[in-house]
């Protein structure tokens, strides 16, 4: 299926798998690469050197474009950069907007530019710095998320920006995909979908507990750290939601120490990622520390299996979803899906 999105970056079908942190490492996005849609690494919650033996781990394993994600408001933003682009990444893709310095530091070299946005005005913006194209998420999706639907935000960014447009929020199949082109879209995005296959690795009773959720037991929350994060509701959430203030604030500082012991980061530059979440928005001190160390949180679920202990973000589709193909099984169930409904579409006329 040839559309705009597949000519910028080279892949065979419009999907992306998402930059998801200790989720999108090197097994799912080379198989996801080799099923022909595009996988992006979630470098977050990687240091500088596991990122460099991350990418060089996915070019072992696949010779197909993939990319990175990257938090462009990180302290060492500028060394990953020039990781990805020694490492000859093909795409930088970014939760956060990078400044037009950064994207035209990318530009220059080759790599293509994909932020992910949240609103039409925020499109608008990236666009005009000189993104090449933009990942916009509508609020089913998993994660940090916003008030609006997909199928009222594509549409709306659609109409706004000149650059190739990928829908990203509520998508798991074929359907869906064909949903997005009819909008305009030049692709999708899925993460919890991606999430939920057997090249994941994501522990088994992490992945059971996504399988047997309801879309009622999929929630948003600003519990976590201040902002709205769309997650699994669990005992977790439910006694953060709960807490008090004091009582937020000893669980904030015992999970950013944790993190800070496993990342590498010093308690200052904690602190500073903390505060640039808390930039624009009213945090409580417990909130900033718990924004800088979110990543421990869903550590603790992703890579240690531990759902009592951990926060897992999930966007609504996990409700319905009961299956673990691998990543070449779902990409080629979801192009035919996307056929057979557009021959159904089209016997109608």
């Amino acid at each position: 299926m040839d559309t705009a999105l597949t000519r910028l970056v080279g892949v065979r079908h419009p999907i992306v798998q998402t930059g998801m942190g200790w989720v999108a490492g090197p097994r799912l996005v080379s198989a996801t690469a080799n099923a022909g849609a595009l996988g992006i690494l979630a470098s977050a919650t990687m240091t500088l050197d596991r990122l460099r033996t991350a990418i060089a781990e996915v070019r072992c394993r696949t010779e197909a474009p993939f990319g990175v994600n990257l938090r462009a408001d990180a302290a060492d933003a500028g060394d990953r950069v020039r990781l990805i682009i020694d490492g000859g990444v093909r795409v930088a893709s970014f939760a956060l907007a990078p400044s037009p310095e950064l994207i035209a530091e990318l530009k220059a070299a080759g790599v293509v530019v994909i932020p992910s946005v949240g609103a039409r005005r925020h499109a608008e913006k990236v666009a005009a710095w000189g993104a090449d194209a933009v990942i916009v998420q509508g609020g089913e999706g998993g994660g940090h998320t916003g008030e609006v639907a997909t199928s009222v935000l594509l549409p709306q960014v659609v109409d706004a920006v000149r650059i190739p447009v990928v829908a990203a929020g509520g998508f798991f199949d074929g359907r869906g995909l064909l949903a997005a082109l009819a909008y305009g879209a030049a692709g999708v995005a899925m993460g919890t979908r991606f999430l939920l296959t057997s090249d994941s690795t994501v522990p088994d009773a992490v992945k059971a507990r996504y399988l047997a959720a309801t879309v009622r037991d999929v929630t948003v929350t600003r519990a976590v750290d201040g902002l709205p994060h769309r997650m699994l509701r669990t005992d977790l959430v439910a006694g953060l939601e709960r807490s008090g203030r004091a009582r937020s604030l000893l669980h904030a500082i015992r999970r950013a120490a944790g993190f800070r012991k496993l990342s590498g980061l010093t308690w200052r530059q904690l602190v500073q990622d903390g505060l640039a979440l808390r930039h624009g928005r009213e945090l409580s001190w417990s909130q900033v520390l718990l924004a800088a160390n979110t990543p421990m949180l869903l550590r603790s679920a992703m890579v240690d299996g531990r759902t009592d202990l951990g926060v897992m973000a999930s966007g609504q589709v996990a409700g319905v979803i009961d299956d673990l193909p691998s990543c070449a099984e779902l990409v080629d169930r979801i192009m035919k899906e996307a056929e057979e409904t557009r021959d159904r579409l089209m016997a109608l006329k």
